[in-house]
């Protein structure tokens, strides 16, 4: 099975502290890394795993995903990763559902719940997990919970089915274990747990409900009712079917359970887990700076009217087999942006564009674009292949320099001030070939020679961070067959140009920073490895009353 790749957060949301700073909410939904700010030493926190699949056939209903909570010590200016577990694959009746994957902050890991057994045609038992899986029609039991052995537990014990044939287990919940199922019944998904971390009260982690066998008139059992709802809610837990039907998946970020498929007659698959979630809560000083290197949504505190800013792109790809640098993502920065308390602002951050494939002349990609609110700063333009223009973005992609081909334009779309520069057109032929340099936010991009690559563009600094910080240089090109590469800007993220006369990809552009791929070098025989990556974008805002 497979977890939550893109990087995602949402429901960023802050208050105004007693203290005279802001108490910040951030909640991750996908995989990402946290950026401890400036005066922040502990951090509440809530980790929830992915919740587990169920079995089909008068399966077992999947387990809640581990749910973990407490005070965890952090470090300013430390990156922490942050990882958030898929829910688990569904199961039919010869097959136990998937087990959900686990969800990680720092040294904290809740682990995914157990899989529900598999009914008609497999009569297992249920996975252990974070909470345990329901056990399958057949007298087969529940799999077992708290599978890290934490204090406190981080979920319970999924129930057995009944041994009558006519209902599942329920999964484990974080609050309680699944109930066994019984003659004419299966077993409800146990309860989850209710928190207020978010800042509104939600009930994250209920067990799948068991599959039934409808046509001797039992009932499915119900996601996360064991023994009761909590607040009404289920927690995410999938409901059971008594049906040839697939039963409920978990709801997504709340690691809940699926629910079982049923029988009546033929067997119904049962569902998909739930994913996890992660959420962080802490003070904040006023005057430290939040960095964002993944997407989020961010929500404007009551007392702040303004931000100042600082977007950066993600950096562009450099072409393959000798083909030119890539141009630095857009980088744009101001004062005093306007913003609304209560608000809801997404923020995007740009991936680094792709080298060009390997085997042929192929260009980069493009970098992809950064957001916050209003302003939009454009990825920055690939490297031409040898035989190939450069493209057009934040700042330009260098020119290929096999026939002399033009660079990317840079600042486009226009913005005032501008955000980034040309790249360097390639150079006009043989012996070497020279690929043009991408261009930076501090400047063009040099262009190739007939025997040397174009140096990469300068970046620009900001202090918005409390410290003077370079992005958004551009790559270096560099030469076929012999000659010199460009010169890499000495500071900003962009990559080092191949070194000649060797296979070489060029150096891929820095995380975080916006810059640009150096160029790929090559021997001569037509062996070319795949072209170099961008680096990612970066968005930095401080709160302003």
């Amino acid at each position: 099975m497979t977890g939550i790749h893109q990087l995602l957060f949402s429901n960023f949301s802050t208050a105004v502290a007693d203290a005279g700073g802001f108490v910040v909410i951030q909640t991750f939904t996908g995989d990402s890394t946290w950026t401890c700010p400036t005066g922040v030493t502990s951090v509440d926190y809530l980790v929830v795993a992915g919740g587990a699949g169920a079995g089909g056939g008068i399966g077992g209903g999947g387990g809640a995903g581990g749910y973990r909570t407490g005070v965890l010590s952090v470090t300013a200016g430390t990156d922490y990763t942050v990882t958030v577990g898929g829910g688990g694959t569904a199961g039919n009746s010869s097959t136990t559902g998937g087990d959900g994957d686990d969800s990680v902050f720092s040294t904290i890991t809740s682990n995914g719940g157990g899989g529900g057994g598999a009914g008609q045609l497999g009569g297992d038992t249920g996975n252990p997990g974070g909470s345990g899986g329901g056990g399958a029609t057949g007298g087969s039991a529940g799999g077992s919970g708290n599978a890290g052995s934490f204090t406190p537990s981080e979920g319970n014990n999924g129930g057995a089915d009944g041994g009558s044939g006519n209902g599942a287990g329920g999964g484990g919940g974080a609050g309680n274990a699944g109930e066994n199922g019984a003659s004419g019944t299966a077993g409800d998904g146990g309860q989850g747990e209710e928190i207020g971390i978010s800042g509104v009260a939600t009930v994250y982690a209920g067990g799948g409900g068991g599959g039934a066998y409808g046509a001797g008139g039992s009932t499915a059992g119900a996601g996360g009712a064991h023994p009761a709802l909590v607040s009404g809610s289920d927690g995410g837990g999938g409901d059971g079917t008594a049906n040839n039907t697939t039963g409920q998946s978990g709801s997504a970020n709340t690691g809940g359970g699926a629910g079982g498929g049923g029988y009546n007659p033929g067997s119904g698959n049962g569902g998909a887990g739930g994913s996890g979630i992660v959420i962080v809560k802490y003070t904040v000083p006023t005057s430290s700076p939040l960095i964002f290197k993944g997407t989020t949504k961010w929500k404007a505190p009551v007392g702040v009217s303004s931000v100042d800013y600082l977007v950066v792109a993600g950096g562009g790809g450099a072409g393959s087999q000798a083909g030119a640098a890539g141009g630095a993502g857009g980088f744009r920065t101001g004062t005093g942006l306007s913003v609304t308390a209560g608000t809801e602002y997404t923020v995007t951050i740009g991936a680094g564009g792709t080298g060009g494939s390997s085997g042929a002349k192929n260009s980069g990609v493009q970098g992809g674009n950064s957001i916050f609110s209003t302003i939009t700063s454009a990825g920055g333009g690939y490297g031409g292949a040898a035989i190939a223009a450069g493209g057009n973005g934040g700042s330009g992609g260098g020119g290929g320099g096999e026939i002399g081909k033009a660079a990317g334009s840079g600042n486009t779309p226009s913005t005032t001030p501008s955000q980034g520069n040309n790249g360097g057109n390639g150079g006009s032929g043989s012996p070497n070939y020279g690929s043009g340099g991408g261009g930076g936010a501090g400047g063009a991009g040099g262009n190739g020679t007939t025997t040397r690559g174009g140096d990469g563009g300068l970046g620009q600094s900001s202090s918005i961070t409390g410290s003077s910080v370079t992005y958004a240089s551009g790559g270096a090109g560099t030469a076929y067959g012999g000659g010199t590469a460009g010169t890499k800007a000495p500071a900003g993220g962009g990559g080092a140009g191949g070194i000649p006369n060797s296979i070489d990809a060029g150096e891929d552009g820095v995380a975080n920073t916006g810059g640009g791929a150096g160029a790929s070098a090559t021997t001569g025989s037509n062996t070319t490895p795949t072209g170099a990556s961008g680096g990612s974008g970066i968005v930095v805002i401080t709160m302003n009353a």
